[in-house]
């Protein structure tokens, strides 16, 4: 087995292990144990859970950032590009579950001033989401709302979907799932 390899399992399993205890309760000593190593063999891959956090969080939220700063500055009109965040959105959570998993219920685990750095960085891809819905209301592409609101509602209809994958990875296809949220989110607001 190679360190990549060796490496790669460690996270693997020890996103799972967050997961299911929750980051607060899980402790080195269970992330040794879960991993079947001691305790001391556990710092050869991290320097804390905390930096463990902080890499996993920031290293997701980077892919968002960047496949949402592609789409924002591309030529696509605005309806087309709420359908490209939405489907950019679905292929990172499918390809990374656990990460999502983190990203959704574990951010507020940070310490200052990461946790001012992950927030910031969070606003910034609602800031350019609402930016794209807004687009699409002045171009009469969809209805008139508040812009805010539908930000905030399309990624509460976003963040749940690591759990489809979590709990039917083997069957959850996420192209289908990517055409079943843009009908859904597309019916709600798109003009008639």
């Amino acid at each position: 087995m190679t360190n990549n390899t060796k490496r790669d399992r460690f996270f693997n399993l020890t996103l799972v292990l967050i997961h299911e205890k929750g980051f607060k309760a899980t402790t080195m000593r269970a992330i040794a144990q879960n991993l079947q190593f001691e305790v001391a063999n556990v710092y050869n891959y991290i320097a804390s859970k905390e930096s463990f956090l902080e890499e996993s969080l920031f290293g997701i939220q980077q892919e968002f950032l960047l496949a949402m700063d592609t789409i924002e500055h591309s030529e696509y009109d605005a309806r087309k590009k709420l359908e490209l965040v939405i489907g950019s959105y679905i292929q990172i959570t499918s390809e990374r579950p656990y990460e999502q998993a983190l990203l959704v219920n574990e951010w507020r685990n940070l310490k200052t001033p990461k946790l001012e750095e992950f927030v910031k960085r969070r606003r910034e891809y609602e800031r350019q989401l609402e930016t794209i819905i807004q687009q699409g209301i002045e171009m009469g592409q969809l209805r008139d709302m508040d812009s805010e609101l539908a930000t905030k509602m399309i990624l509460s209809t976003l963040r749940w979907s690591y759990q489809k994958f979590l709990s039917n990875k083997a069957q959850s296809n996420p192209l289908i799932l990517e055409k079943q949220l843009i009908d859904f989110i597309f019916h709600g607001i798109l003009m008639k």
